[in-house]
C-alpha cells in the first residue's frame, strides 16, 4: 500500500478532510451558511410584512419586544449585538413608524423603557403568527419531538454563541 493510500485511510477513519477539518464541522458550517441565508431573506420579507419601510435589522428587535416586554435601549443593543448609536438609530426609525414608544422606567425614574405600541404588537403578531403557520406546513411530515429536538439543539447553539 502506498504512503498517500494510508494517509487516506488514516483520515477517513478519524473523519478529517484533507485540509485537517473535520467533517462533521464543514458541514455544520455548510448548513448553517444556507440556514442563516435564508433567515436574512425572510426577515427582510418579515420586516416589509410589518411596515413597508421597516428596515431588515429592526424586526428582531420588535420580536424581542414582543416576546420580553418593554425593555432599556441598552439592554437591546447589548442582545442584539449592536452599538448605542446603531440602537438609537433603529429605535427612532421604530418610533417614526409608530411601532415602538417610550416610558419611563418604573423602576428608575431616569431611565426610559422601549416597548411596542398597541399597532406595532397588532403587526408583529399577525407576521409571527404566519411565520408559524409556514413552520407547521414545511415540518408538518417531522415528529413532534423532532422539532422540539431541533429547538432544543438551536437554543443550546445560540447559548454557546452569546459567550
Amino acid at each position: 500500500m502506498h504512503e498517500d493510500e494510508k494517509s487516506d485511510e488514516r483520515r477517513a477513519a478519524t473523519g478529517l478532510t484533507p485540509s485537517g477539518a473535520d467533517q462533521e464541522f464543514l458541514a455544520l458550517e455548510r448548513e448553517l451558511t444556507v440556514l442563516l441565508r435564508r433567515a436574512r431573506a425572510s426577515q427582510g420579507e418579515m420586516a416589509r410584512e410589518v411596515h413597508p419601510d421597516l428596515e431588515s435589522a429592526a424586526y428582531g428587535l420588535l420580536v424581542r419586544l414582543d416576546e420580553c416586554g418593554g425593555q432599556r435601549a441598552t439592554e437591546l443593543a447589548a442582545y442584539i449585538g449592536v452599538g448605542k448609536a446603531t440602537m438609537s438609530r433603529q429605535l427612532r426609525a421604530l418610533e417614526e413608524l409608530g411601532l415602538i414608544a417610550r416610558e419611563p422606567d418604573p423602576a428608575d425614574g431616569r431611565a426610559w423603557l422601549v416597548a411596542l405600541t398597541e399597532e406595532g404588537r397588532r403587526r408583529v403578531g399577525t407576521v409571527r403568527e404566519a411565520r408559524r403557520g409556514r413552520y407547521v406546513r414545511q415540518l408538518a411530515h417531522w415528529e413532534r419531538t423532532e422539532v422540539a429536538e431541533l429547538a432544543r439543539l438551536l437554543n443550546q447553539l445560540n447559548g454557546v454563541m452569546e459567550k
